[in-house]
């Protein structure tokens, strides 16, 4: 970066950092709901952005880049059909959380089962957070940011002490955001990102195609269609490392249903609509954005390839490279405060959402059940602020960030993703499956998908969620035969707390992203533009 990139950067991030400061001055963040929540205040476009932008970082960014300049078009899975499982989210989870009322993931289990599993879950939630994602979020992001925009020679450092201050610097910035304005402020911020993201995002493959093409957006896609034909299809094979087309339909779809419509960091989001229609209309959005996101999340890998060839050494490298090879200097400072966004978000988003579950699920009703709603919200805070500090320290410990890491991290997710679906999905579907069912599940699976590490490595993971969700399925319906509730769960009623009333367009607007979900992959495919 030069002096004016570095001034562009600043300039960007400190008017956002206003103009999504002002606009949460209405909400009161003394209180539970407005702290946590933003005051169940967010309207669809708001939900949408946070959404998004809590969901994109860069091992997102890159990572998934990376893996399509090795496998091509197959990698957009992760996006595509994501659509699906949002569409999902805005019809069947929606409705049934905010019937009930609850503030987190765990608020359900504990209403369906007992609090001993709710416990359990918001502790896997606690770990997984801590231990992996906001680390892994920083140092990447640090590395990312790094390798794009040289901060090692703006600073005059090396690489590992530019990590360090890089991943300081979104740190305690992240932790800043949630303390001031809690999930309001990170959301009305994630929004403006969210326009930059998408336009700058798809201008690199663009810029691209247009260098591909020797000045000629058509004759980029013409050169890759012709060199590459391969590249392009979506199609895993059945043997694929990444992902092999039978688990379209059974571990990735499971895969999409947990991160989507059971993860906390994500639903907490849609669960902080003003109503439900507002919360439906923001899940249709991501889920119409998640298709076509795949166009700068994955398409710029290929691009990568074309362009580079095989002389990359590391596969993570081709995002960056292609980066620093098309956008004009002028633009990089604007670009820089983007991808900042990203990294700021996805950290803000998962802090906030960790803060919440210790003070809602552990603090208040285990140390606290008289404590104030003020009480509440200061104890989270202080939280925030010793997670962030740990994430802080842990993150430039991490060993060089591999080219697997964003699947790393999804393999990870699979010690406790299948079981959680499960015990939700049972919890709406079932009256007389017991808590013991969902415990015995959650034991079982973690022993199981352990077992698949050592014995079954070989076998992509994928196809072990594919085989585990239905084991864990069928446990819980065979306890809940043996040893049922004796009393059938009844869902208490008035327990919302928000408008159910939900959106007239909406299955128009959901069957249209479900088409569009298939149509991308003809698109790219043997009967599309592939070969």
């Amino acid at each position: 970066m030069n002096l004016f990139s570095v001034i562009t950067f600043i300039t960007i991030v400190a008017t956002v950092w206003f103009i999504a400061w002002k606009k949460s001055q209405s909400i009161n963040k003394d209180d539970e709901a407005g702290f946590f929540l933003g005051g169940r205040s967010l309207t669809g476009v708001t939900i949408a952005g946070t959404i998004l932008m809590t969901n994109l970082s860069t091992e997102q960014i890159v990572g998934q880049n990376g893996q399509s300049y090795v496998a091509g078009m197959e990698v957009m899975a992760w996006e595509v059909t994501a659509a699906f499982a949002c569409v999902l989210l805005a019809f069947i989870f929606l409705p049934k959380y905010l019937k009930h009322g609850i503030t987190t993931i765990s608020d359900f289990i504990e209403i369906r089962y007992d609090t001993a599993t709710k416990r359990i879950i918001s502790f896997l939630f606690l770990v997984s957070y801590m231990i992996t994602f906001l680390p892994v979020v920083l140092f990447s992001g640090a590395l990312v940011f790094n390798r794009l925009f040289h901060v090692d020679k703006l600073l005059n450092v090396d690489c590992q002490g530019a990590i360090i201050i890089v991943a300081a610097f979104i740190g305690l910035v992240g932790l800043l955001y949630v303390l001031i304005g809690g999930i309001s402020l990170s959301a009305f911020s994630d929004t403006i990102y969210g326009v930059g993201l998408i336009i700058g995002g798809i201008s690199i493959p663009i810029l691209g195609l247009i260098v591909l093409g020797k000045g000629s957006f058509n004759g980029g896609i013409h050169s890759i269609i012709q060199n590459t034909p391969e590249k392009l299809n979506a199609i895993g094979a059945l043997d694929s490392k990444l992902i092999p087309w039978p688990t379209l339909f059974f571990g990735m779809f499971f895969n999409n249903l947990f991160y989507w419509c059971t993860n906390q960091m994500i639903v907490q989001k849609a669960l902080a609509g003003k109503n439900l229609k507002e919360a439906q209309k923001g899940a249709l959005y991501v889920g119409f954005f998640k298709i076509f996101g795949a166009m700068f999340l994955v398409f710029p890998g290929v691009i990568a390839y074309n362009m580079f060839g095989e002389t990359l050494k590391i596969a993570d490298d081709a995002y960056p490279s292609l980066v620093t090879a098309v956008l004009p200097t002028w633009a990089y400072g604007i670009f820089g405060a983007v991808i900042f966004g990203a990294i700021l978000s996805s950290f803000a988003g998962a802090l906030n959402s960790t803060s919440t579950l210790f003070a809602l699920d552990f603090y208040k009703p285990v140390f606290r059940p008289k404590a104030s709603s003020k009480e509440v919200v200061r104890v989270g805070k202080l939280v925030t602020i010793l997670v962030a500090i740990v994430s802080i320290i842990v993150a430039p410990l991490i060993c060089y960030a591999p080219a697997g890491l964003y699947t790393f991290l999804q393999e990870y997710n699979g010690f406790y993703n299948m079981p959680l679906l499960a015990i939700i999905l049972l919890g709406f579907y079932t009256k007389r499956v017991p808590a013991l069912a969902a415990k015995v599940t959650m034991v079982f699976h973690i022993v199981a998908y352990m077992f698949s590490k050592f014995f079954l490595a070989d076998i992509n993971f994928l196809y072990i969620l594919s085989v585990l969700f239905f084991l864990d399925v069928l446990l819980m319906l065979f306890i809940g035969k043996i040893k049922p509730l004796k009393t059938p769960f009844q869902i208490k009623e008035n327990q919302n707390k928000v408008d159910l009333t939900p959106w007239k367009s909406g299955k128009y607007i959901g069957v249209f992203v479900v088409v569009c979900m298939v149509g991308m992959y003809i698109l790219f495919s043997p009967i599309g533009i592939a070969k």
